[in-house]
């Protein structure tokens, strides 16, 4: 059975493996797409500006093999970056060739923030260009997904470890408390088993959360390990902390301020920094803001990766009561190296040449249309490494609005010097 056919199957089972494959048509679970007649109707959205990037990679899924071209021909040889004939740099090893997997664009929409200016779009990413970066840490994903989003390599130990962390920050004791998962009982099994043919994908009622509850409160870890802290009721804050929707920057602010100092232990970060991200607009003109938190202890790659893997989520309702926290903790125990990378300024002459990856139906304009720019590390569930990337938020003149609104699309270069990547990619032809 093919998986969408499977996947289109399930509209009428339980509920939980209709967002499993909702997650599966649509990338990982926190990026929703837009499809791009909505956009194309003036509808542009971003989800998740900031850290939260979206994967592109899918199995079965690639680029074409085809080295990327510049004024000088093909990319950097050996000799170039410094490598003897033996392949070894300064006495070590090679560092291995990346597969850095493929994307797959199809119906999902694309990458939009609507706004009168790029400087209203924002975050705390602590990456400065003046920053002297020769080398950044690359991070093999440990778990992988087939077509059915059944997962391998995922560790149950150490969503037991995140959860029992998690918890203690509330003062509660795991031991003293139920943990059960979300494996299907026996009467979905039934009915999925039956619906099918007994044509089920092995694994595929495996188990994916762990979870706790207690008087108010839900707790969740899911295989990325990210741990999800669902309020029940929801928490009422003090007056005038009570944001909504569409609060301004100076409210977000305010009640990041508030977290900070009071729920410290909850957030569990020695140096906490406060990223505000977000700032574009909808269909009605109205602005949204998000807010986490990241450690902004050490150096500068070290601020990098904690901006980047292991913020602390904050939400509110439309009432302004917080619902809903999440802890990311993602498994990055499989270094596979600290990979030479390209300069900001190198990266835009690949983003001119075409060398890029994004969602935006349209090509990238030219060099006056880049508004900003910015590295950052794809953190999607189904990517095979965590590596960096150079966002760049391109002006679409296609798109602009009335009331002199603009569409700023999302463009992606590879930051790891090209030597070490199987191939860059090539705008039209993936």
């Amino acid at each position: 059975m093919k998986a969408k056919d499977f996947i289109e199957a399930m509209n009428e089972i339980d509920g939980k493996y209709v967002d499993e494959a909702i997650r599966y048509q649509k990338k990982s679970g926190t990026y929703l797409w837009m499809k791009w007649g909505g956009a194309a109707a003036g509808i542009v959205v971003a989800l998740y500006a900031g850290s939260r990037i979206f994967s592109w990679t899918l199995p079965g899924t690639g680029l074409p093999q085809k080295p990327f071209e510049t004024e000088t021909g093909r990319g950097k040889s050996g000799e170039d970056i410094g490598l003897d004939a033996s392949g070894t740099e300064g006495g070590t090893e090679a560092l291995p060739i990346l597969d850095n997997g493929g994307i797959e664009i199809g119906d999902m929409g694309f990458e939009g923030y609507m706004a009168q200016d790029i400087s209203e779009i924002v975050n705390g990413n602590p990456w400065r260009e003046t920053m002297e970066l020769s080398a950044l840490p690359v991070y093999r994903n440990p778990v992988t997904y087939d077509d059915y989003r059944v997962a391998s390599g995922d560790d149950f130990g150490k969503m037991r470890e995140l959860l029992q962390d998690v918890a203690g920050r509330f003062g509660l004791d795991l031991n003293e408390m139920t943990v059960t998962d979300d494996g299907p009982d026996e009467k979905t099994r039934e009915i999925i088993t039956e619906k099918f043919d007994g044509d089920v994908p092995e694994g595929y009622f495996n188990p994916t959360r762990l979870m706790t509850e207690t008087e108010g409160m839900k707790i969740e870890v899911n295989q990325a390990l990210t741990a999800k802290i669902s309020f029940n009721p929801p928490i009422t804050l003090p007056e005038g902390y009570e944001i909504t929707a569409h609060a301004s920057y100076e409210e977000v602010a305010a009640a990041a301020e508030y977290l900070k100092n009071e729920y410290d232990h909850i957030i569990g970060i020695d140096n906490p920094q406060i990223n505000i991200y977000g700032g574009n607009y909808n269909i009605y003109h109205q602005q949204s803001y998000w807010m986490e938190f990241f450690d902004g202890s050490g150096n500068d790659v070290e601020q990098i990766i904690q901006y980047n893997f292991y913020p602390v989520a904050f939400y509110q309702n439309e009432e302004g009561k917080l619902f809903l926290a999440r802890i990311y903790q993602p498994d990055l125990s499989q270094k596979v190296g600290d990979y030479p990378v390209i300069t900001a300024e190198r990266a835009k002459e690949l983003l001119i040449n075409g060398n890029y990856y994004t969602t935006v139906p349209y090509e990238m304009p030219g060099v006056e249309y880049v508004a900003k720019t910015e590295l950052i590390y794809m953190t999607g569930e189904r990517e095979q490494y965590y590596m960096p990337y150079y966002h760049f938020y391109i002006e679409v003149p296609e798109l602009e609005r009335e009331g002199g609104f603009k569409t700023y699309g999302g463009y992606y270069v590879p930051a790891v010097e090209g030597s070490y990547l199987s191939y860059m990619p090539v705008w039209g032809e993936y």
